[in-house]
């Protein structure tokens, strides 16, 4: 009968301490102690309790001088690594793959992690020439077509405050080096659904950028197609995005993330 108290206690425990990190995620900005009270229904007690063991576990800051909570750099790593992780890889591999098929380019799958483009998966076509992007390689969010992509349907203030730790620095001939203009970007993106990078990271590269999307409607990571302009071009993008879409439909599903 002990062991089974522990363990109903300790399940109580788990449940708020997950309730309290779904609150603090789903914020677009650090949280204070009052809202997350409010919203948890929970003691200030016992939820200051669990928000120190967080702190102290890396999984949310606390903001210096502040009552305000954040996400995490340890809880930031563990969402990395749960999109990465093998026990789920092979249906993802799978869904590349297929489209890549379809597409006979290159495909990647990456997330946005401060200002750069994390490449978390990538697939490669048989035709040559081909571009080689190695899985775990960062580069500035705003020269790759995910990048972009993900950029586009992030949360207003996320997405701005991401802009303005950029450096926009030229890449190739077509990157955009003005915030305004990067922002108008970002809004086209978003209105039609896909992104276009056009000799944006290298000359001669085309690419697409399509949002994985949570049900919420921001990206939560993004699926990216590139090849050399001889094969793909701007007026093909609409057609290779229709494909990426369907794709990135079904890697919401695998994470199970469809409303």
């Amino acid at each position: 009968m002990r062991n089974s108290k522990n363990a109903n206690s300790s399940n109580s425990t788990l449940e708020k301490a997950m309730r309290v990190l779904e609150v603090i995620v789903e914020q677009p900005q650090s949280i204070g102690l009052p809202d997350l009270t409010d919203r948890l229904g929970m003691s200030k007690q016992s939820l200051h309790r669990l928000l120190q063991q967080m702190h102290e576990l890396g999984l949310i800051v606390k903001i210096p001088n502040r009552d305000r909570f954040a996400i995490g750099a340890r809880l930031t790593k563990f969402g990395f690594d749960t999109i990465r992780s093998a026990n789920q890889g092979i249906p993802i591999l799978a869904t590349i793959q297929k489209v890549v098929a379809e597409l006979g380019e290159s495909c990647t799958l990456g997330v946005v992690a401060g200002r750069d483009y994390v490449y978390i998966e990538r697939v490669e076509c048989t035709r040559e020439p081909r571009v080689h992007i190695v899985t775990g390689i960062q580069l500035p969010a705003h020269i790759t077509s995910g990048g972009k992509a993900m950029m586009a349907f992030l949360p207003d203030n996320l997405r701005a405050r991401t802009i303005e730790t950029l450096d926009l620095v030229p890449f190739a001939k077509n990157t955009i080096t003005d915030p305004d203009a990067l922002l108008a970007e970002l809004d086209a993106i978003r209105e039609r659904g896909y992104s276009i990078g056009n000799q944006e990271y290298a000359e001669g590269i085309i690419g697409v950028g399509v949002p994985v999307l949570a049900p919420e409607g921001y990206a939560v990571a993004s699926l990216g197609m590139h090849g050399p302009i001889h094969r793909v071009t701007v007026e093909d993008a609409p057609r290779y995005a229709e494909k990426l879409q369907a794709a990135a439909g079904r890697l919401a599903d695998i994470w199970d993330m469809k409303a």
